[in-house]
């Protein structure tokens, strides 16, 4: 079904609720909370006592958000099999469920999210600095940063140091794109979503965090990846039809990816869905949905 509208958080939430309505065995909780007290949720996929798990994260950046929709299509597509007791891809949702968890994270940006899609409310505690960070407009379709103007993407202790270096050199400050913070895990978006890993650790085998746009998986770290990670990233590959990659520049420095290789050598994929200019139409949900299903479901038993 041609998703029409791009989901904000509020929609989200709504979407979730309908979901819990409608299915027995589903549920959400928080990871935490946003810079503006927004719960952060996430859904869990399969049985609690399932001893190994995986983890999808989206929407870091708001022109990326495309991926939340892509996410909650995933988990209608997933619940829905389950309920009618059909196999997709040659798996057995109900094996799946009871073997294999499946961690979604669909929107860690909610702040982000609102900014670009409804703007800058008047109770905004920093509503005049946050607008200054956008070089003085009103206007927030650009923004990609967080309620505070960090990029949540470039906050994690991976290479932070050096990316501070480069910051310094082209002059990057608070703003639409591309600052770190003060400090690694400053945010408490990333800093509750670096927890939630680090308490579930030994149980998780793999991570994909979901972005926008060129139809690419990135999979190491300063060129280096976790032996599997090298194996799995040409599976990916076939099923997707998207190319490995290897980041270059301000990408190279502070995401997911490179503090999950880098801190616990655990296979981790970045994946740059659908081609275009961000924020990609959403009308074109259902397309990159369509060539990243057989991923969305295997990539769980990969482990």
């Amino acid at each position: 079904m041609e998703q029409k509208r791009e989901l904000d958080y509020k929609s989200l939430i709504e979407e979730l609720e309908i979901l819990c309505e409608k299915y027995d065995n589903f549920n959400y909780s928080y990871i935490g909370e946003s810079m503006l007290k927004r719960p952060i949720p996430i859904i869990t996929l399969g049985d609690r006592k399932a001893e190994k798990s995986v983890l999808y994260v989206s929407t870091h950046h708001p022109q990326e958000n495309i991926c939340t929709t892509l996410m909650l299509s995933f988990i209608k597509e997933y619940l829905e099999a389950y309920k009618s007791y059909r196999q997709l891809f040659s798996i057995n949702l109900h094996y799946l469920y009871k073997m294999r968890k499946i961690y979604i994270v669909p929107m860690l940006n909610p702040d982000g999210v609102e900014y670009r899609l409804n703007g800058i409310d008047d109770d905004n505690p920093i509503k005049n600095r946050v607008i200054a960070y956008n070089e003085g407009e009103n206007d927030f379709s650009k923004w990609n940063s967080n309620a505070r103007g960090v990029d949540l993407n470039h906050n994690y202790n991976a290479g932070f140091e050096e990316y501070k270096e480069i910051e310094k050199q082209k002059k990057i400050m608070a703003g639409r794109s591309k600052y770190s913070g003060e400090f690694c895990e400053s945010e408490s978006e990333t800093a509750c979503l670096c927890n939630f890993i680090r308490f579930h650790s030994e149980e998780l085998k793999g991570v994909i965090s979901f972005h926008s746009q060129g139809e690419e998986i990135y999979y190491t770290y300063k060129e280096k990846a976790p032996d599997k990670s090298k194996h799995l990233v040409n599976i990916m590959e076939r099923m997707t039809g998207y190319k490995k990659s290897i980041p270059e520049g301000t990408a190279s420095y502070g995401g997911l990816t490179d503090w999950l290789i880098s801190e616990f050598n655990l296979p981790a994929f970045t994946l740059e869905c659908g081609k275009g200019k961000n924020p990609l139409p959403i009308e074109n949900s259902f397309s990159i949905y369509s060539k990243l299903r057989e991923l969305l479901f295997t990539f769980p038993i990969f482990f």
